[in-house]
């Protein structure tokens, strides 16, 4: 780490590393807490971190993660089909956590708001994941009794190695689509009366507007730091690691607020088409 760095900041980000490599959900979800309490509290003004070197992620050993196409699917006019369905929020939740984490810790050489910005979203996934664990628990069940699969890290550790890559493709891609698909979970859910769980949704797909919005400005900001037009440097990263596809449904109105061009939302209509 850097010399140049504080001391009270070295060790506030040495436990943010401690965070990302924590197993136990809820133990990450309090160290996350307690460091995003420093920052709204004044006590700690994160800047950039230097190098870190290699990261660990820790995870618990349950749930078991599986291939996407090996996830039975479930009715959610059945009680588990509404467990399963908020078990994998839970999971992409989970995910979300080390991934504001991995953001702010992995990626030196950012403005100062860059790191304000991923630890303020690790933080919100914390508060998610608590709620819809919450309700797992009032649904007679719990975090990883569920098979789960792994695409939302797995792209992160794709990523790893540019910024502009990872702002690019884990908000604007994988972590929109939330934005996309959550609505129709909302509509399926009132219908089986499951109104407890729409309302978690509900507060989640609102600020998960807020995460999109950020790997937006972020990905802007670096492709003007490089010179590069975004819409068509995003068209070729999606080129060049989904063949150019992304199935919809796609929610214009939510993404456009989360700053989406025109031209990249009439890439995505044309892709629905």
């Amino acid at each position: 780490m850097q010399s140049s760095v504080p001391e009270a900041a070295i060790s506030h980000w040495r436990d943010a590393r401690l965070a990302l490599a924590e197993n136990d959900p809820f133990a990450k979800c309090e160290r996350v807490e307690a460091l995003w309490d420093l920052v709204v509290r004044g006590q700690w003004q994160p800047s950039c971190p230097g190098e870190q070197g290699d990261l660990f992620c820790g995870r618990p050993d349950k749930p078991a993660l599986v291939h996407p196409g090996k996830l039975r699917k479930r009715g959610l006019g059945s009680l588990d089909g509404q467990r399963a369905l908020v078990h994998a929020v839970a999971h992409i939740e989970f995910n979300a956590i080390n991934l504001g984490l991995d953001a702010a810790l992995r990626f030196a050489g950012m403005p100062d708001d860059f790191y304000r910005d991923w630890l303020s979203v690790a933080a919100d996934e914390a508060r998610h994941f608590r709620m819809l664990n919450d309700r797992l628990r009032e649904l007679d069940t719990a975090y990883g009794d569920f098979p789960a699969h792994n695409g939302l890290w797995d792209m992160a550790e794709k990523t790893a190695h540019d910024v502009m890559v990872r702002m690019a493709l884990v908000p604007r891609v994988l972590e929109a689509r939330g934005l996309d698909v959550t609505p129709g979970m909302i509509r399926r859910l009132e219908q089986a009366g499951d109104e407890r769980t729409v309302a978690v949704l509900r507060v989640i797909l609102e600020e998960e507007e807020r995460h999109v919005a950020i790997g937006s400005h972020w990905f802007r900001h670096l492709c003007q730091e490089r010179n590069l037009e975004p819409d068509s440097t995003f068209d070729e990263l999606l080129t060049g690691y989904f063949g150019g596809q992304l199935r919809g449904p796609f929610n214009f109105p939510a993404r456009k607020r989360a700053g989406f061009s025109g031209p990249e939302l009439e890439r995505l209509q044309a892709m629905d088409g």
